[in-house]
């Protein structure tokens, strides 16, 4: 605790001094939320042996430790006390994100910290404050969206807890959201939020995918997979519709026309995605989604997490092996940054020609 304590100071202290913080209040906000998480974390161990625990998250958290334990030996994640602790929360997310982009445009609005480098995303732990601050946006004319988020890493400069926010979640979405964090502590590129969210997404599949194999139940395996191809065709369906947005921002319309023909592909996205569901025979898990409001912002948010997905998945199945992934990865990170989207790029390509053939 002492050297953690020491850590947020001098991160604190040191934004007073850097122009790429933008003020103390949000840094105060981010080292206040992080120390109220750990002040609230207990070893799982120790929660698993109390006997106030119910039982029910007794067995949850030893299945938990056993993911754990998974992560690290197939794959190949990092091994330290990361969700090795329990932290009970007693509310519906961890931090809510805030994502801001131009009213005519679908690229995000970045923010730069030290170390960590430039994100396009800022993190609050009071939902109060992420809504206030994008009112700021919104009346500066940004198209905005707060997002609930139920954990997230520190890029091992810490220990992390497991959450109470996503204690009931299915078995799998515990599992991916895991391995989704520890990916973060693995491979981490400053002022590319696209590539690490994307990298990390991509673990998550292979790693649930992996551990549900490992437990042998058919059936979750089953789910998961129409889960999987369900997210596919939706992450699809609003990827399109961001691109599509691109060309018509690249127009010369007036403001006024801009907006109705923005208006009117929004319309589009809500006719699609309604067509989706019936295929899915009225399965409607992601009207939550939709019901928040369409916005550049919400797309934004979406291409952050996803662009680069079939590249990494191809790559993987291209290295074979965990460790020889994660080096070819690497070697990606190290790239200047125009020269690893032109990379990533041609991954998709082939990506996509493996899966025509």
């Amino acid at each position: 605790m002492v050297a953690m304590n020491r850590r947020l100071f001098l991160l604190l202290a040191l934004c007073g001094f850097l122009q790429g913080c933008s003020t103390l209040e949000y840094y105060a906000q981010s080292v206040g939320g992080h120390l109220s998480l750990m002040g609230k974390s207990r070893p799982i161990g120790t929660v698993i042996e109390d006997p106030s625990t119910p039982e029910r998250l007794k067995v949850r958290l030893q299945k938990i430790r056993e993911m754990r334990r998974f992560a690290v030996e197939s794959l190949r994640l990092p091994e330290n006390g990361s969700y090795d602790s329990y932290a009970d929360l007693n509310r519906e997310a961890v931090v809510w994100s805030l994502v801001a982009a131009p009213e005519f445009s679908v690229q995000a609005k970045t923010w730069c910290y030290p170390f960590i480098g430039c994100a396009s995303y800022r993190g609050y732990f009071d939902k109060a404050d992420a809504e206030r601050h994008a009112d700021d946006l919104r009346d500066k004319g940004l198209d905005v969206a707060v997002e609930p988020v139920p954990a997230y890493s520190t890029l091992g400069w810490f220990d992390d807890p497991l959450p109470s926010t996503v204690i009931d979640w299915p078995e799998e979405q515990v599992a991916g959201l895991m391995f989704h964090e520890l990916a973060h502590q693995l491979i981490y590129v400053k002022d590319d939020s696209t590539f690490n969210e994307s990298f990390a997404s991509a673990i998550e599949q292979v790693g649930v995918e992996r551990w549900l194999e490992r437990e042998g139940d058919q059936a979750a395996i089953t789910s998961w997979r129409n889960t999987l191809q369900r997210e596919e065709a939706f992450v699809e369906l609003l990827l399109s519709t961001r691109e599509e947005l691109q060309g018509l921002y690249a127009q010369s319309h007036d403001k006024d026309e801009m907006r109705r023909r923005k208006a009117a592909v929004f319309r589009g996205l809500e006719r699609d995605y309604k067509a989706l569901r019936q295929r899915w025979g009225g399965y409607g898990g992601y009207d939550r989604w939709f019901s928040r409001g369409l916005n550049n912002a919400r797309l934004a948010s979406i291409a952050t997490y996803e662009q680069w997905v079939p590249a990494f998945l191809y790559l993987l199945r291209r290295e074979r092996v965990m460790e020889d992934f994660y080096a070819a990865c690497r070697r990606l990170a190290r790239l200047p940054y125009q020269e690893r989207q032109q990379a990533l790029d041609r991954l998709l390509v082939q990506s996509r020609q493996a899966a025509d053939r």
